[in-house]
């Protein structure tokens, strides 16, 4: 037990700072352990947080539920709405279609492929509806669960749109009251590094130096300790995904009572693409673009467009705030008793919300692997580095599907996202298989996949990705099954818009009563 890690330090607050920091006191900072670790984060209240309201994957409810926060507590505080996927406006074109990319898998997925036996029927019913009843769900702005339904429980599967201004405030306060974890407002000034470059210390303005045995670096995009202290290189993706900036606005609604999406819309436009984002309170609108391509006041325009098309506002009359994006990440995100989570640790478009999963899976794995002592801390940053390497790379693979398949070739911007260059091989590779086989479980390689087959089977078929439909006897085995399970789907999806309320009218019925508690 030579060197063991007993201090953690966290520098910089925000969603990155206080989930971090939740996920690991909820595990290891507890009284009762016999060797509980003591967890510090340091902020600086002079230094303003990113967040402009996020989505969130459901891996959220299982986070938010193993770190002790009621549901109720977290929709009341958070401003927070039910988001059960993705709905992908004019991606294809530019005529107004659209498909969805639900969290909830096909109908029997892990036991048949549906996709296949969607083929003869892909030009009478989009694959999404085919497969799924989710897609009906968020037409209608419907709910994911009922007031009867406990806490963090389902009918279908859902994450949340959440305000991040107002999410870490919760987080700290039950880090803090809850999970007893250390506090410090301040500035860190200085760095001090051991003669091996690990991380000694770090010096802060008002209270001095703050040792540690684990340091990990959530300042964002300042990258105090891995950057500017350890000077881990920066990995560019610029030539795959070359959005580099953001136009975002906070949008009331036109009255209170007015419906909240249940999913992401995400709407395509001629340098770029919408994001809108309902809240309780308001939507959160955003416009990610390239500055290769559009200036910032043809973005402005075009969000200006978006906005007054689907409001009564004004956009002249909001705060529009302007984000600038250096889409790639780190080498390494853990260099020798460093970590870097968050926006130290890489960033690119939110395309599918995956920043605040990164947050998620980041702290768990350390949780679940933390080091004992500093003689075990390398092995484990090399198995770190070399999950999170794979999980970049799936992002960047994932994201650039979403252009390559588009039709769109009516700007310059287009035509070089579809382009086809700069695609990794895996991703390469894959598009040439789908052209004769639908993706399903054998793409998958890896242990805790980001995104399972059944999201590149939503992606590909939402775009019209083409699979030669050439049935085996397998395929005339299963189609009887597989037209059942067609049915049963149809069924579920007129069954559930009957059942399930609006989401406005769940959350105030949250409000009101609250939901039962597991």
């Amino acid at each position: 037990m030579t060197n063991a890690v007993k201090q953690v330090v966290i520098v910089g607050g925000g969603s990155a700072g206080w989930l971090t920091a939740s996920i690991l006191a909820a595990e290891h900072s507890v009284s009762s352990l016999q060797n509980p670790i003591r967890i510090t984060l340091i902020e600086s209240s002079d230094i303003p947080t990113i967040g402009v309201g996020e989505g969130t994957w459901p891996s959220m409810r299982d986070t938010l539920q193993q770190i002790g926060i009621s549901e109720t507590t977290f929709l009341n505080e958070c401003d927070a709405s039910f988001k059960q996927g993705s709905k992908f406006i004019n991606w294809r074109s530019s005529t107004g279609d659209s498909y969805f990319h639900p969290f909830s898998l096909p109908e029997s997925f892990n036991q048949l492929n549906l996709a296949e036996h969607w083929l003869p029927y892909k030009n009478e019913v989009p694959f999404d509806q085919a497969v799924c009843f989710q897609d009906a769900l968020c037409n209608a702005q419907l709910a994911p669960k009922q007031i009867s339904t406990p806490e963090y429980n389902f009918i279908a599967n859902y994450g949340y749109h959440l305000d991040a201004g107002k999410f870490a405030p919760l987080l700290k306060s039950h880090c803090t009251e809850k999970l007893g974890v250390m506090h410090i407002d301040d500035n860190v000034q200085d760095v001090r590094l051991t003669s091996n470059g690990d991380v000694a210390s770090v010096f802060t303005e008002k209270h001095g130096e703050i040792t540690g045995d684990l340091f990990i670096d959530c300042s964002g995009l300042h990258s105090l300790l891995i950057d500017k202290a350890l000077k881990v290189p920066f990995v560019s993706c610029k030539e795959v995904l070359f959005n580099d900036r953001a136009l975002a606005v906070q949008v009331p609604y036109q009255h209170p009572d007015d419906n909240i999406n249940s999913a992401t819309h995400s709407t395509a436009v001629d340098n770029g693409w919408i994001w809108d984002i309902g809240l309780q309170s308001r939507r959160g609108i955003g416009h990610v673009y390239s500055s290769d391509f559009c200036t910032k006041e043809q973005a402005f325009d075009a969000l200006s467009r978006y906005v007054s098309d689907t409001s009564n506002c004004d956009i002249n009359k909001l705060t529009v705030r302007e984000l600038q994006i250096n889409p790639g990440y780190r080498e390494k995100f853990w260099h020798k008793n460093v970590v870097a989570i968050g926006m130290s640790a890489g960033f690119i478009e939110p395309l599918e919300a995956s920043a605040i999963a990164l947050i998620e899976l980041s702290a768990k794995f350390i949780r679940d692997q933390f080091p004992q002592n500093r003689a075990v801390m390398d092995v484990i940053a090399k198995r770190f580095n070399k999950k999170f390497h794979q999980r970049w790379q799936q992002i960047i693979d994932f994201l650039k599907l979403h252009y390559v398949l588009s039709e769109r070739d009516d700007s310059k911007y287009w035509r070089a996202a579809t382009s086809t260059e700069t695609l990794s091989q895996t991703l390469r590779d894959k598009l040439l298989l789908w052209q004769y086989q639908t993706p399903y479980l054998y793409d998958s390689f890896e242990t805790e996949e980001l995104f399972p087959a059944a999201s590149y089977q939503y992606i590909y078929y939402g775009l019209k990705g083409k699979t030669a439909f050439n049935p085996s006897q397998k395929w005339h085995a299963e189609h009887a099954k597989a037209k059942a399970l067609f049915q049963q789907n149809q069924q579920k999806r007129n069954q559930l818009q009957q059942q399930l309320e609006p989401n406005r009218v769940l959350l105030n019925k949250i409000k009101q009563y609250g939901l039962t508690t597991i």
